[in-house]
C-alpha cells in the first residue's frame, strides 16, 4: 500500500510515505539519490511493532539496512542514526557503540555524536532512570553540507569582545547567534542555557499519537536545517507516523519514508494531509517547555506524606 500526495494539496510538493518492510523500499531507490536519511530504529525492547530477537540477529538485520542507505546516500549527504539502549536481563547494551562500528566499517565519518536529554520517561528501580538518547551523525566524506546559520542559538554574551591579538576590541560573537553544540537539553530556555530545548513525545504534547516511540518534528527540523539544501531529498526508513517527512516539507525538502505498520502509515497519511491543509498541531522550534509555578496540586507536596514525617 503506498499513499503519494502529488500536487494535490500543495504545488510541486514530492512526498512518498510507503507502507512495506525498509529493505525492500530502500532497494527500489537508486544510488546517490538521498541526501539526509534521519530516522530511530526499533530497538528490539519488544515494543508492539517489533518481534524482540538477540542482540546479534538484530544488528545483523540492522546492517542490511545500512548498507543500503549508504548506497543511497549522496557524496555530500548525511545519515542521522538516532538510538537510546537495549536492556537484556537488566543489563545495558548502549545501541550507538554497537552501530558506530557498522558505520565505521563502510567507511563513514563520525561528525557528532549529539546528546538528546529529555525530562521524562518510565522509572526505574534497579538503576538510575534513562533520559537521554542519542544521534550518530555520519557523512561519506569531507565535503558534506553543513548549514550552520539556520540552527544558530542566541549567545549568552553577545556584547563580549575579544581582549587580544588582531581584532581585540572588536566583538567575539556572531550576529547571528552561536553554534548549539552537540548537546541538546530538552527542559531548560535554550536562551538562557544557550542549549536546544526539545521535549519528547509524551502524553500532553501537541503532537502525540497512538505511536508509543514518536519522533518530535522539532528534533529532525535542526537535522532538516543544518545538513539539506531547499528540494533535496530526507528518507526516513522507520518513519512511523511521518514526523521526519512533515519535518522536511515544512522546511521545502521532499520527504520519503516506509514503515511496516499500516496503522502509523495511515496516521502519518493524515497528518500530512492535515499539515498541508494548515490543520496539524506541531510544537514551534525554540518554545519553552511548560515549567510548573508551584501552585499546581500536583507538584506540591502531598499533606499524607507530611503527616507521615511528623507521625515518626
Amino acid at each position: 500500500m503506498t499513499y503519494r500526495l502529488d500536487n494535490k494539496y500543495k504545488e510541486d510538493s514530492n512526498l512518498v510515505l510507503e507502507c512495506n518492510d525498509a529493505l525492500t523500499f530502500l532497494k527500489k531507490l537508486p544510488s546517490n539519490s538521498i541526501t539526509l536519511t534521519v530516522t530511530s530504529p526499533p530497538y528490539n525492547i519488544g515494543k508492539s511493532y517489533e518481534t524482540r530477537v538477540s542482540i546479534n540477529e538484530y544488528l545483523e538485520t540492522q546492517k542490511l539496512v545500512i548498507e543500503e542507505l549508504i548506497r543511497v546516500l549522496t557524496n555530500d549527504g548525511s545519515i542521522c542514526w538516532q538510538v537510546g539502549n537495549y536492556v537484556q536481563n537488566g543489563e545495558i547494551y548502549p545501541l550507538d557503540i554497537f552501530f558506530y562500528k557498522i558505520f565505521k566499517d563502510h567507511g563513514l565519518q563520525l561528525r557528532n555524536r549529539i546528546i538528546w536529554h529529555f525530562g521524562h520517561g518510565l522509572h526505574a528501580n534497579k538503576r538510575f532512570s534513562g533520559r537521554y538518547e542519542t544521534i550518530l551523525w555520519f557523512t561519506k566524506n569531507d565535503n558534506y553540507i553543513f548549514n550552520l546559520d539556520p540552527v544558530r542559538v542566541a549567545s549568552k554574551y553577545p556584547g563580549k569582545k575579544y581582549y587580544k591579538g588582531k581584532n581585540k576590541g572588536q566583538f567575539s560573537c556572531n550576529p547571528r547567534g552561536k553554534n548549539p553544540s552537540d548537546f541538546w537539553e530538552f527542559l531548560y530556555s535554550e536562551w538562557d542555557r544557550e542549549i536546544w530545548e526539545i521535549p519528547n513525545v509524551k502524553s500532553n504534547h501537541p503532537e502525540k499519537t497512538e505511536h508509543p516511540c514518536q519522533f518530535p518534528i522539532e528534533l529532525v527540523e535542526r537535522c532538516v536545517l543544518a545538513l539539506t539544501n531547499e528540494s533535496d531529498i530526507v528518507l526516513d526508513p522507520y518513519a512511523g507516523v511521518g514526523s521526519s517527512i512533515i519535518a522536511a516539507i515544512r522546511h521545502n525538502r521532499k520527504g520519503y519514508g516506509v514503515d511496516k505498520e499500516e496503522s502509523y502509515i495511515r496516521i502519518g497519511h493524515q497528518r500530512i494531509v492535515d499539515y498541508l491543509r494548515g490543520n496539524l498541531k506541531i510544537r514551534q522550534m525554540g518554545k519553552p517547555v511548560y515549567q510548573p509555578t508551584g501552585k499546581e496540586k500536583i507538584v506540591q507536596i502531598p499533606q499524607e506524606w507530611t503527616e507521615d514525617v511528623n507521625r515518626r
